[in-house]
C-alpha cells in the first residue's frame, strides 16, 4: 500500500457550542491541516495520484473554510465546529470529490495549534 500525504492550511473563527470555558466564546485558530490518502495500484506514471490533484481537491475546501466563522457554514449548522467535526467534514468532503480517482482517503488530521489536534479515519 502507498500512503501520500499534503498538509495546508486556513484560518478561521469558531466557538464551541455545549462547552464550558474559553472556547465557548468566539475566538479564532490558524489550522494546519495533513491530508493522507491510500493507493494500492500507482498509474503509468508511477504515481498513486497526482499531488496537483490533490491539492487541488483539498485547496477547494480550504477555500470554502478559510477565514470564516464557522458556526455560520451550512457543514456546522447545529453541530460544534470542534477540531474533531472539522476534521470529519474534510475527511467526507474529500471521499466525494477523489472518488474517480484509485485512492483512498486514509486520515484527516486537523491541527488547531502546535501541539493539539484531532484526526478522523474510517478504522
Amino acid at each position: 500500500m502507498y500512503h501520500l500525504t499534503i498538509q495546508t492550511h486556513f484560518a478561521a473563527a469558531h466557538n464551541l457550542l455545549n462547552y464550558q470555558g474559553d472556547c465557548e466564546n468566539l475566538h479564532g485558530h490558524n489550522w494546519k491541516v495533513e491530508v493522507t490518502v491510500a493507493a494500492e495500484t500507482l498509474d503509468e506514471a508511477g504515481l498513486g495520484i497526482d499531488f496537483k490533484i490533490l491539492k487541488k481537491h483539498t485547496r477547494e475546501i480550504m477555500n470554502y473554510l478559510d477565514h470564516k466563522y464557522l458556526n455560520d457554514l451550512d457543514a456546522f449548522k447545529g453541530i460544534s465546529p470542534s477540531s474533531e467535526h472539522i476534521s470529519k467534514f474534510i475527511f467526507d468532503r474529500l471521499c466525494s470529490s477523489l472518488g474517480e480517482y484509485a485512492v483512498e482517503i486514509e486520515k484527516v488530521t486537523v491541527w488547531e495549534s502546535d501541539n493539539a489536534y484531532a484526526s478522523y479515519t474510517l478504522s
